[in-house]
């Protein structure tokens, strides 16, 4: 049985919601069924990431559900968030489920900052945590160190990806960044966070919520939204010696080999090759995964990506556009999931930053955990 994404919902993003998480879902929710055309009771499963704060159960009150026949989360933060569509495709596909939500809220800017520092209870963190590495962007920023020592890349290729992101969510009305572009200067000017990331480099903090609606591809046919998003592959993946966000252990470094066990079954899966795909929607929470993520997927070779970037090469026009909503860094960041609505409506054709063509879409989850990813077609 084939898998399709019926529908797609999302609040505003914002800085500051005003409202709870859980309304942020059931919004989110709410929108996403009116888009496939569904009511809350048409609804058998959900899917979320282990951090979300909000409980099936209390997310199917709201809404109206009723009875649920599936109900799984999926660990690692952001490396969730293909994953979650995996998962709702394999519950249809069984028939473990007619329909599945697969749903994403926070308050991250006005609630907790993912940020910031924070004691984590996960034994891996006594390898790092105590000489000091307490953030995120401080332990990226080691692997990132290695990555430039091994590619012969240089910062200025860590800002042409975030300047091509600002682009995008500039004529994105949508992304919390409309209408204010950057330049490579004003990525240069942009105070350290943890050498050699700046602060550019790192995604942005948001609120909000999004959702999307799995069901079989029969059944989408008949919905009133066509044309119906079929899921083409998706996978997981975790590399060997993996730790989380820092795995300085394993023999090479500066590199993202998770993401490697993801591409080899995107591409088995989905009998599409990376010269197929019409724009990639990257997983951007720090911009030296993203070129690490081009060479893992197969869009060039090991050391290769900033060549690929060079000149406009991941902006609209270019060989390969990337994340034309603006990604994490311009549009929001709501682990990732906001990157899979904007892949459905590039094979809708609805997207603010349409890119032309008929192929494919990739989608990628975070990446330095455990990670995930799609492969996303039109329906014949």
């Amino acid at each position: 049985m084939t898998a399709a994404i019926a529908g797609i919902g999302a609040t505003e993003f914002s800085k500051d919601s005003g409202r709870s998480e859980l309304r942020l879902a059931v919004e989110a929710i709410r929108a996403a069924l009116d888009d496939a055309g569904l009511r809350p009771a048409d609804v058998s499963g959900l899917v979320t990431f282990t951090m979300d704060n909000n409980s099936e159960i209390a997310v199917a009150r709201e809404l109206g559900i009723g009875e649920l026949t599936f109900l799984t989360r999926i660990g690692y933060g952001g490396g969730a968030a293909c994953a979650v569509v995996q998962q709702a495709v394999l519950a249809v596909g069984a028939g473990l489920a007619d329909v599945v939500v697969c749903y994403r809220a926070l308050n991250e800017r006005s609630g907790r900052r993912f940020g910031q520092a924070f004691a984590s209870p996960d034994p891996d963190s006594g390898w790092h945590a105590p000489m000091g590495l307490a953030t995120p962007a401080a332990q990226v920023a080691m692997v990132a160190q290695r990555y430039l020592h091994d590619s012969g890349a240089s910062a200025d290729d860590f800002g042409r990806v975030t300047v091509a992101a600002r682009r995008h969510a500039a004529t994105n009305p949508y992304a919390w960044f409309h209408g204010r572009p950057i330049t490579l200067d004003d990525h240069r000017a942009s105070r350290w966070i943890a050498e050699p990331l700046r602060l550019l480099d790192c995604c942005q903090e948001s609120d909000g919520a999004v959702a999307v609606v799995v069901t079989s591809l029969e059944r989408a046919r008949d919905l009133p939204r066509p044309p119906a998003v079929v899921v083409a592959a998706s996978a997981q993946g975790s590399g060997p010696g993996q730790y989380v966000m820092t795995s300085y252990y394993r023999p090479e470094v500066g590199a993202l080999p998770e993401m490697g066990v993801v591409a080899r079954q995107l591409w088995d899966r989905s009998g599409f090759r990376p010269h197929d795909v019409r724009t990639a929607v990257l997983y951007d929470h720090f911009t030296p995964y993203v070129l690490m993520q081009l060479e893992e997927l197969g869009f060039c070779a090991r050391g290769e990506a900033r060549h690929l970037i060079a000149d406009g090469g991941v902006e609209l026009g270019g060989r390969l556009p990337v994340n034309p909503h603006g990604g994490q860094l311009g549009e929001a960041y709501i682990h990732g999931m906001n990157g899979i609505a904007e892949a459905v409506r590039q094979i809708r054709g609805t997207a603010v930053n349409q890119v032309p063509g008929d192929g494919p879409v990739l989608v990628t989850a975070g990446t330095g955990v455990p990670t995930s990813g799609l492969v996303l077609a039109p329906s014949l």
